[in-house]
């Protein structure tokens, strides 16, 4: 199933893209997608309401796509995880996974205006596969168990400024959690749609010019193990966002380094997600 919301910001009405192609509202079943709904057997709800026939049809003629997961308690992002964008970069590989966090405020609609942030020279793209957690993990055992604990996954694009990122502070979070800078969706597509999230083609384009292509096989750590490593360190929580990492073609990592400007749109596509369009406007 894909999951998805929609309407005006703050007021998306929550709904399910069915295989055909139909959508249904969940406004009778949930308020909105979110962690407690997650949390609480929504996935298998709805699968359970789309058998019975029960989901009125939804007319999505003229509404916003908003992210498929109402703000998530936490967004926690993957550095360096593609041995291309390291190498891109300048960096080692790491030996373990390179781990930050995002303010959860900075996750928007996968079509809504990015603005770039104020005495930005450096604002960088990112498209990324997005983990959604279905249930609460806690020191997991093994990175099997994983798969018992992720609800599905999404595009994401990880907008960085590289100046405030790289120059301005030690940590990473100034450049990372301008407002707008994670655009989500279009949807959320459950696990059992995705068999094997190291099998998917990522690829963004800017202005019509492709940047990057690349595959989630090359990860660094792959989806399973970093679930149960970040659960060794912290409680993922239903609806919380797993950012893991972006593959080369970041304009940080080009010879002309070709930073985002006003006007400028990326495209965003991943194998079975979907794709995603943003314009970027000056804040």
């Amino acid at each position: 199933m894909k999951l998805l919301r929609l309407g005006a910001p703050g007021k998306e009405r929550p709904a399910v893209l069915d295989s055909a192609g139909h959508t249904y509202d969940l406004s009778g079943l949930t308020h909105d997608i979110d962690g407690p709904f997650l949390a609480n057997g929504g996935v298998e709800r709805i699968r359970t309401a789309l058998g019975s026939g029960e989901l009125p049809l939804l007319d999505t003629e003229g509404l916003r796509t908003g992210a498929p997961v109402a703000r998530p308690g936490k967004v926690v992002c993957i550095g360096l995880n593609y041995l291309d964008h390291a190498a891109e970069t300048g960096a080692e590989v790491p030996l373990r996974p390179v781990v930050f966090m995002k303010d959860p405020s900075t996750v928007v609609g996968p079509y809504d205006t990015v603005l770039i942030p104020r005495g930005s020279a450096k604002t960088d793209w990112e498209v990324e596969l997005a983990v959604v957690i279905g249930r609460r993990a806690r020191y997991l055992g093994y990175p099997s168990d994983s798969a018992e604990v992720i609800c599905g996954y999404a595009i994401s694009n990880d907008v960085s400024e590289r100046a405030f990122q790289l120059e301005a502070s030690s940590q990473w979070d100034l450049g990372k959690s301008c407002e707008t800078f994670n655009p989500l969706g279009p949807w959320l597509v459950t696990a059992d749609e995705v068999p094997d999230p190291q099998a998917l083609g990522l690829r963004l384009s800017v202005n019509g010019v492709r940047r990057q292509d690349g595959t989630s096989k090359d990860m660094v750590f792959d989806v399973a193990f970093l679930v149960w490593y970040l659960s060794q360190y912290m409680v993922l929580e239903p609806g919380d966002v797993i950012n893991t990492g972006t593959p080369a073609g970041v304009a940080l990592g080009l010879p002309d380094k070709p930073y985002l400007r006003a006007g400028d749109t990326t495209e965003l596509t991943i194998d079975g997600l979907g794709s995603q369009r943003q314009t970027f406007e000056q804040a």
